[in-house]
């Protein structure tokens, strides 16, 4: 057998050279956790209206001018009820992404629109399948809010969890409670019991039907105009955008 040599000229190696460059690139700036059909993928990506509906679902609700309408069902709400923007995450408190949010974004958006008036924050669940801990938790910070502490056993689950579910296991959720002071009785037997597990999966379904396929999802706008979908862990430039428009409308 005769030895075969391939010859590349030195123009196409360089443009091989610089493809695997972008590839390199494009994985190493991601920005939040998507379902994917065989496995899990990151993606960081800002979508504006109209929505494309994801296969196998029903249409979902179309708003004025394409937008999707999306309910905030009965879930935390932090800010003025009535102010003149909402803003609802789909997140997950497993999730790195989501976590990236809330150490960079989110402190600088409640100072400048939630405390202010301007914005009204609703969090809604999406724990995704492959994060172990992420039902669990979601279901005891359900567990929390029905003692009124919903946004401070939000920022432990934030600050103390972890993308690999360390921190967030039963044991762990129990003694934030008891380090937040609620009735630990009512608590645990809350969460044993799997109370709001139907609570959990109900906003889940609502997310899915609304496109969300990944976390950290947004939808910034009203229920009378209509809401923008906004994907992964942006810069706080890229809400505050957003949020402005809205406000200039």
């Amino acid at each position: 057998m005769s030895d075969e040599t391939i010859t590349i000229k030195k123009s196409t190696y360089k443009k091989i050279q610089i493809a695997l460059v972008v590839v390199l690139v494009a994985f190493a700036f991601t920005g939040g956790f998507v379902l994917g059909g065989s496995g899990v993928s990151t993606k960081e990506q800002v979508v504006v209206q109209p929505q494309q509906q994801p296969q196998g679902q029903q249409p979902q609700q179309q708003g004025p001018a394409g937008r999707v309408q999306v309910s905030v069902d009965d879930d935390p709400v932090l800010g003025n009820a009535n102010a003149q923007v909402t803003v609802i995450e789909f997140s997950d408190f497993q999730c790195p992404f989501c976590k990236r949010f809330y150490d960079d974004t989110e402190g600088q958006l409640k100072a400048n629109y939630i405390d202010t008036g301007k914005v009204k924050f609703v969090y809604r669940d999406f724990p995704l399948s492959f994060h172990q801990n992420a039902e669990i938790a979601a279901e005891a910070a359900d567990c929390a809010l029905e003692q009124g502490k919903f946004w401070e056993y939000h920022d432990i689950l934030f600050t103390k969890g972890s993308g690999d579910g360390t921190g967030l296991d039963s044991q762990s959720l129990k003694q934030y409670a008891a380090d937040l002071k609620l009735d630990t009785t009512k608590f645990n037997q809350c969460l044993d019991s799997g109370k709001y597990k139907n609570e959990v999966q109900k906003d889940t379904t609502d997310g899915s039907n609304a496109g969300v396929s990944g976390t950290p999802t947004f939808f910034i706008g009203s229920p009378q105009k209509g809401y923008t979908m906004l994907v992964g862990a942006q810069p706080y430039a890229t809400f505050q955008q957003a949020i402005d428009q809205e406000l200039s409308a």
